[in-house]
């Protein structure tokens, strides 16, 4: 590299990078960086739509996996994963048509968070509004499987004017009843739990109204306990600090921390919270015992050397899956308390990414800072698929994902749900 100067390869020469010397068109690293990236990026897609039969590993593909399997050289275990990755590299690309109550609403704003309930029948959805805000919806996955998507959005006033941070549905009256929401306004934030049944064609008489909303400092992340030694409680990771709110009694637990808390997750078989923070650690808090003053309250403790974005416990919770902001994805054995193994090809430098695990397919997927969607074999970090964001890559167009093999409920269809700007694709199983 010569200072001043970037090599052109498709003209072989340098050129200057200053200012008014290039026929007064400016160039500088970012744009050329960003045309690179997009060359990349039209390149891929259009491999994506010719190739319609990709392998993920040399020599994988359904016959040879059956073949193998009638020998019983294969486990039903490990057939059924290498399936799922044979399925994950074919899967195709299609567009999905978005309803509305109120056709004026669909299409117009950009998705900014998509979350899908545990059953993946229905997702919330976060978009960004023009004047500032955030505006809610839930859409109805029930018609994935025909032509069309309906979505039903109800714009709560309440919250227009904050921007949405983290959420999480909670289990509260039944399963995935209410949604906790983290919001920042310009100083404090807003912590929220919100009815599920808000966001329905009901009678606006009939909806219920907020159960509980408080102003707290700076909100990063919040979880959910699904554990009943804890019950109705939720969390909200703060700046230097970790609140714990029982929403029906309204007691809350304070727990102090050295730095900001960007991630969290609830242990199903014991009430301990796991927490991911800003300074590249992750600890755990058992909710049961009485905040004391000090660190003394830290259970496990793991150590990152970037900020901890995204924390995933594994279903046994003997393993703990951590994303960063260096674009490093680490599991963890959390009874030894090491690192066993590094999901390669992540990208991320200073955004709170999401990571997504599907341990009975045994794949984890994360969108990168760059765009790409990708997903990896769980089992053995292998990259299986790497997938092209359909739009130009942006920091306002970072795609959102849900991927689940029952898309709509038990007898829905398998495959990957992505949210940019303002359009909704769906990759299904071929």
């Amino acid at each position: 590299e010569l200072p001043g100067f970037y090599y052109d390869s498709e003209k072989n020469r340098y050129f200057r990078l200053l200012p008014g010397h290039n026929n007064c068109n400016p160039l500088t690293k970012e744009s050329i960086q960003y045309k690179a990236m997009e060359c990349k990026r039209l390149r891929l897609l259009e491999e994506e739509e010719k190739q319609k039969k990709k392998t993920a590993r040399a020599g994988l593909n359904s016959s040879m996996l059956l073949h193998k399997r009638q020998l019983g050289l294969l486990s039903s275990t490990s057939y059924c994963r290498l399936v799922h990755e044979l399925k994950v590299s074919c899967m195709q690309r299609r567009k999905i048509e978005i309803h509305s109550p109120d056709s004026s609403v669909a299409g117009t704003n950009n998705f900014k968070i998509i979350v899908a309930d545990v059953a993946c029948e229905r997702i919330f959805t976060v978009n960004d509004v023009e004047h500032g805000g955030c505006k809610y919806g839930i859409i109805n996955l029930s018609g994935l499987g025909k032509e069309s998507l309906t979505v039903e959005m109800y714009d709560n006033l309440y919250f227009t004017n904050r921007k949405v941070n983290s959420v999480c549905w909670a289990s509260l009256t039944h399963p995935d009843s209410h949604l906790c929401l983290m919001g920042i306004a310009e100083t404090p934030g807003c912590a929220s739990l919100l009815p599920a049944s808000l966001f329905s064609n009901s009678n606006p008489g009939d909806r219920p109204g907020m159960l509980c909303s408080f102003k707290i400092s700076t909100a990063w992340s919040c979880a959910w306990c699904l554990n009943p030694q804890a019950d109705n409680c939720f969390s909200t990771g703060l700046t230097r600090r970790v609140l714990v709110t029982n929403v029906v009694t309204g007691h809350r637990q304070t727990f102090g921390t050295s730095s900001d808390v960007l991630a969290q997750q609830f242990a199903t078989q014991m009430p301990v919270l796991y927490n991911g923070c800003r300074s590249g650690e992750i600890f755990s808090i058992d909710v049961r015992q009485r905040n004391r003053k000090g660190q003394s309250w830290k259970a496990i403790r793991l150590f990152h050397d970037s900020a901890v974005t995204s924390i995933r416990l594994l279903q046994a919770e003997h393993y703990l899956i951590a994303a960063d902001m260096a674009g490093k994805i680490k599991l963890w054995d959390l009874r030894t308390a090491k690192c066993v193994k590094q999901y390669k090809g992540h990208h991320n430098e200073y955004a709170v990414l999401p990571l997504h695990v599907n341990e009975e397919e045994g794949l984890l997927t994360a969108v990168g800072q760059d765009c790409y969607t990708r997903i990896w074999s769980l089992q053995d970090a292998h990259l299986l698929r790497t997938i092209p964001s359909p739009h130009p890559s942006s920091k306002d167009a970072i795609p959102s994902v849900v991927f689940s093999s029952r898309l709509g409920g038990s007898q829905g269809v398998p495959g990957l749900l992505m949210a940019v700007k303002q359009d909704l694709y769906h990759f299904s199983y071929n």
